[in-house]
Formats: C-alpha cells, structure tokens, sequence
C-alpha cells in the first residue's frame, strides 16, 4: 500500500505562526488545479505499486477547494491509481468554510475524514494567530459535520500560546474531548523564522513562548487524554481505538508516498524528492512538460537517522528491527549502548526490544533522537 499527499497552497490569510507555503492570492487557483491534475499524469510511476490506501489533502487550505475541483481531481487520481476500498481519505478544513451545504456536497465525495484546524476555543487566542474563524465557529463545525455522517473526525489544537495559562489550556482541551472527535493533533505553538510571530516577537509586540508553561500544558495533554480514552500514538497526535491517521502513521514507519503540488514531498524508499515552492514557476514547469522538483537517493546513514527520529516520536518506540533492517546489527548494539544514559536518566525505556521514550522524554524527543544520528 502507499499514499498520496495533495498540497493545496491557498488561504483565506496569512496565520502569523505559519512557514507552511501557501498564497492569499486566489488568482491562479484555476490553473493551479489543472497542475495538480497534470502532475498526478506526470508523476503516476513514481511508486512502487498503483494501490492508494490514504489520500491527504493539506495545505493551505484544502476546504477552499469546490466540490467541482476535488471531484475533477479524484477523477485524475483514479484514472492512474487504485483506491483501497477502506481507504482513509482526509481533507484538512477550516472551521470558517464548513458551512452546512459545503459539509452536505462533501459527504458525495471519496473524503471519510476531516482535520479540522480548530486550534483554539478562545477568541483572543484566534486574533493573536490571526486565523480566519471565531470561537462559535469552532464549536459550531465538529457536531455539524457528525451530524452530516462524518465519523472520523480531527481535531487541531494549540498549546504553549502566550497568555494561554493552565485553566484555559484545560478548557480548551475539555471543551475538544466534549466533542464528537476521535482524533487530536495538538503541537506547542512555535516561533518559526520569517513568520509575523517572529517579526511580533522580535519588535515586543508578542509575548515569547514560555517553555516551562508549555511543557506542564502538554504533560497535562498527555494525562487527560489517557483518561479520556483517546491515548497518544506520536508526540503530537491522540486517537482512539481504530482512529489513529493511518497517513501520517504510514510517514512515520516509512511507507512510500507521492506528494503532488507546490512544496509536496515524496518517498518511494529508495529516493525522496521535493518540489518548487512558487506557484507561478510551478504552474509554468508543468505546462511545459516537467515536475519542477529535486531529488535525492538516501544513503544508509540518512534512512538511520529517519528511521530515529520518527520511530522515537512513537508510543511503539524504535525497534531493533528497525534498525537492523536499515543499518545492520551492530547499528543496533552500538544505538543500544549509546541509549543506557538515557535510560538511566529516567527519558527512556526498553520494552520487547523497543526503545521508547519516556514522558519526562516526549519533551525532548527530536532533542534526544539527534544523539543517535549516524554524521
């Protein structure tokens, strides 16, 4: 199996935390999408076998798109691949733009799953972050959408924001379990180079990121979500029995994936390619022909170091298996060694020849994993 990513590079406007690439001008949308539809054609031999069995819109802002649109490019999609029958289909949306007759048209569509970037129930937290809805459109949207026949449902929130203190960290989180979700991703608010935040930072006008807050909000995270039957399976994301994303988890073991639009990455296990990240120049390479991307093959020491770092960002840990597959035994006996100190230290367990990381561990976990990297 292997999955498709599409990136949709659009929104409504800019939030001042992100460096994903997008575009507030909707001028090109049109032509954008034919791209899309065009590199799917160009790029259809890319994997190592034609069967899908998830498909990820994300951006941007994929709930920008017409059902028009994403019924044009499910057509593309299943002209040159196979779907799974039980495949997971999801659409990031934003709560703004999952109006009742969009949510209606959208349940005709192959989408099963929706991510919905919540972020916060707080309407100062959405000005801060400049997000385009409000908090009775975030409480709004999830109830609709399951009241529309949409089961899988995700939840995005933020924590560690500036003036985000524990009892309203605590609400927020409620107020989401309380909720028809089976699905959270939640990630620490992050001071991104070359974003507003920064510049904000930079010039007084927002507070900076207090670690030591963030860190009791997602020890708490941890904890809540434990009782509440939706457990963490990645430092970032909780789901419940039957729920976790199945795209995101095949990223993180290492499945082959084709990224098609501006800045969409891909993996078939030997190479991993990237493309341009500029629409015009995109859109101008695929008319002519071509997929404005580079490309990489892997070396041994680089699919190590992947295979730490997302295998210890895991509930299921890093295991000698792993490893071995990649590095071969001695890698692992040599990894095994180096890990004793943080085992020891309390940041680290070893479970059926799985090294997994701790609670007291998650906090640092891309900390801890680049110790083990092969230079």
């Amino acid at each position: 199996m292997a999955g498709l990513y599409l990136h949709i590079p659009f929104c409504k406007q800019a939030c001042t935390y992100c460096d994903f690439h997008f575009s507030t001008s909707m001028q090109q949308r049109e032509e954008l999408v034919d791209s899309l539809i065009k590199e799917i054609k160009f790029q259809a031999d890319y994997l190592p076998e034609k069967k899908l069995d998830t498909i990820y819109f994300g951006g941007g802002t994929p709930s920008l798109l017409t059902i028009d649109e994403l019924e044009r490019i499910f057509e593309s999609i299943q002209q040159y691949f196979t779907i799974s029958s039980n495949a997971e289909i999801t659409l990031e949306a934003n709560p703004d733009d999952l109006t009742a007759n969009y949510l209606r048209k959208l349940r005709h569509t192959p989408i099963n799953r929706l991510s919905i970037g919540i972020q916060s129930f707080r309407d100062e937290d959405l000005k801060m972050m400049n997000r385009a809805h409000n908090a009775k459109q975030a409480k709004r949207v999830v109830p609709e959408a399951a009241d529309m026949g949409f089961e899988n449902l995700s939840v995005d929130l933020i924590y560690g924001i500036p003036d985000l203190k524990m009892e309203d960290w605590k609400k927020n989180l409620d107020t989401a379990i309380a909720l028809p979700v089976n699905h959270l991703s939640c990630y620490c608010l992050t001071v991104e180079p070359r974003t507003a935040l920064a510049w904000q930072v930079q010039k007084g006008i927002s507070k900076a990121v207090d670690d030591d807050e963030a860190a009791n909000q997602y020890e708490w995270l941890i904890e809540k979500t434990e009782i509440a039957g939706i457990p963490w399976y990645e430092v970032s994301n909780f789901g419940k029995p039957g729920f976790q994303s199945r795209h995101n988890s095949n990223y993180w073991n290492g499945i082959p994936y084709l990224g098609i639009g501006p800045s969409a990455h891909s993996f078939n296990g030997r190479n991993r390619q990237w493309n341009i990240r500029n629409n015009p120049l995109y859109i101008k390479s695929i008319n002519e022909g071509k997929v404005p991307l580079e490309a990489e093959s892997l070396t041994t020491e680089q699919r190590f170091n992947e295979t730490v770092l997302t295998s210890l960002r895991t509930r299921k840990g890093l295991s000698k298996e792993s490893i071995e597959k990649v590095a071969g035994d001695d890698a692992w006996k040599k990894l095994r060694s180096q890990a004793e100190i943080k085992i020891e230290s309390g940041l680290m367990i070893e479970k059926e020849n799985c090294l997994q990381l701790t609670i007291k561990g998650l906090l640092l976990a891309d900390a801890i994993a680049s110790e083990f990297f092969l230079l």
